[in-house]
């Protein structure tokens, strides 16, 4: 199968194959990560430009892993606030295309910022996350550690408790999941659930305990400052007495449920501490596969360029 494609934008406009595609590319590089030289040749002579208008230190530096150990040079951007003003993202693209560069992972607190910059630019474009829209390789290293510890997708319960309205990676979770033959229930107060839902084939509930019944994946959401929350809720208490993922809530999964988080939880608030330190918490797992689904992304993009 060729990934003949310029840009990696969107899970939605994705295949069911071509996603299966993306994992087992992962698995194999994978092996690679596993070696004491962990270097193969695939992107030498290539360039690999990060430009993240957003803070993200593990994000960036799966990113930066993954073309390292592709053999790629790497250019960091540092975008500061007065040149986010100042200077926009198609100049920054169109400079980055007068100097050959080849990949540009971009971040951007805008939606549709990655579709923007790759349908004017000749480099090939990589969407880190664009505001609340997507962010499609956070899911697919989602859905390769669950492929890893359940073997599959087809008839698993998959429950995704918090902010869904906001969160970039639920969006993109839940097309590439119920696209490989998931079931997706989402749960969370009212205010952070967006309407019409139902109308992708995503269940939704209001109730934690329904929710996660029988299910086989919860995973929980990164709540931000409880500033950015005043029109949504009256407290984070009013959320954890109703939405935190503890031990009594987890008891109505099923016995071998694994959770997921995508990373630095609010302990107590979204998740019990409990939970996290347990073994029933994957993030250690989703770490490891980042930087094998990135390598994935950007050795498929040079192979599908090439033919």
């Amino acid at each position: 199968m060729i990934f003949d494609r310029k840009d990696f934008i969107s899970i939605n406009d994705l295949r069911a194959e071509e996603i299966l595609y993306i994992l087992e590319t992962a698995e194999t590089m994978k092996y690679v990560l596993s070696q004491k030289n962990k270097k193969a040749p695939y992107l030498q002579g290539k360039s690999v430009i990060i430009l993240f208008y957003e803070k993200s230190v593990r994000a960036k530096l799966s990113y930066e892993l993954a073309a390292q150990y592709l053999s790629a040079n790497i250019v960091d951007i540092n975008v500061s606030e007065d040149q986010n003003l100042t200077e926009s993202l198609y100049d920054i693209g169109r400079t980055i295309d007068q100097m050959s560069g080849d990949y540009i992972i971009c971040r951007h607190p805008m939606s549709g910022s990655a579709k923007f910059l790759a349908e004017r630019v000749e480099a090939g474009v990589i969407n880190a996350g664009d505001g609340i829209n997507e962010n499609p390789s956070q899911a697919l290293l989602d859905m390769l550690t669950i492929k890893n510890i359940k073997g599959g997708f087809k008839g698993l319960k998959v429950a995704i408790i918090g902010d869904v309205a906001c969160s970039r990676v639920t969006r993109s979770n839940m097309w590439g999941l119920i696209k490989l033959g998931a079931e997706v229930c989402v749960c969370g107060p009212p205010t952070m659930i967006p309407p019409e839902l139902d109308k992708f084939g995503v269940k939704v509930e209001y109730d934690i305990k329904k929710t996660v019944k029988d299910a086989d994946v919860i995973m929980t959401l990164k709540l931000q400052p409880e500033k950015d929350y005043a029109s949504k809720l009256a407290s984070f208490n009013e959320y954890k007495n109703m939405f935190k993922l503890d031990e009594s809530v987890f008891s109505y999964a099923k016995s071998d449920a694994i959770v997921m988080h995508p990373g630095m939880p609010n302990r107590g608030i979204e998740i019990a501490s409990e939970i996290i330190d347990s073994g029933l918490c994957i993030m250690d797992d989703q770490i490891t596969n980042s930087v094998a689904v990135r390598m994935a992304l950007l050795y498929l993009l040079s192979m599908g360029r090439s033919v």
